[in-house]
């Protein structure tokens, strides 16, 4: 479950006031808005990256609105995925566990099972630079889901995908949410990508969120 409460931030001459939404445990929300409404800044906010103002973020009933990004327990892909140039897909989706403490070999059967769920086993020796738009989405995805949260936050993931692409990653959108039971909250412009994905839908306009029928 995620819940935002009255939330304002500011950053600049650009604010969010106010803001308040609840997506229950388990459902695929997607949030849409036009370009420079706040998506963005708004999940920053829920993971921890953005300070706030005024208000709280709740993850699964606890309040998290003071806590560090690493303490929230919230997998998360940037739009710009943010994967490290130097390290093989083996290692991004190793990296979360690595600096959770986990021992060898629950972090290799975790990647194993990631590597197989993606339909990237044969990339893990790969480093980024070697991967198509799709390869690094799912690489991404992966690094995120490693340590097995329970909320997930996608910031515009299929932006940069071609169409055939796209398809295939909506299809493995529904199969990771039907594997996992992840409560997701999906950034997007693009309302065809809102109806195939999301089991709930709503819209960032003016500084304020309402739900689309």
């Amino acid at each position: 479950m995620i819940r935002v409460r009255d939330l304002t931030i500011r950053v600049g001459s650009f604010a969010l006031e106010g803001v308040s939404f609840t997506v229950a445990a388990g459902r695929y929300a997607v949030l849409m808005g036009k370009t420079g409404s706040g998506k963005s800044t708004l999940l920053e906010a829920i993971t921890g990256l953005r300070p706030i103002e005024a208000g709280s973020v709740e993850l699964l009933g606890r309040d998290v609105t003071r806590l560090k990004p690493a303490d929230r327990g919230v997998g998360y892909v940037p739009q710009d995925l943010a994967l490290f140039p130097t390290m093989t897909v083996r290692e991004h989706l190793a990296f979360a566990q690595a600096i959770r403490g986990w021992d060898r070999t629950p972090t290799e059967q975790r990647v194993a099972e990631l590597a197989d769920l993606l339909g990237i086993d044969h990339l893990l020796d790969r480093q980024p630079q070697g991967l198509s738009g799709g390869e690094a989405q799912r690489t991404a995805l992966g690094r995120a889901l490693s340590f097995r949260p329970r909320v997930l936050l996608l910031d515009e993931p299929l932006s940069a995908l071609d169409e055939e692409t796209r398809e295939g990653m909506y299809d493995l959108l529904r199969t990771v949410h039907r594997e996992t039971g992840v409560t997701v909250l999906h950034v997007t412009h693009s309302l065809t990508e809102a109806k195939k994905l999301g089991d709930c839908i709503f819209r960032l306009a003016d500084g304020k969120i309402g739900e689309m029928a």
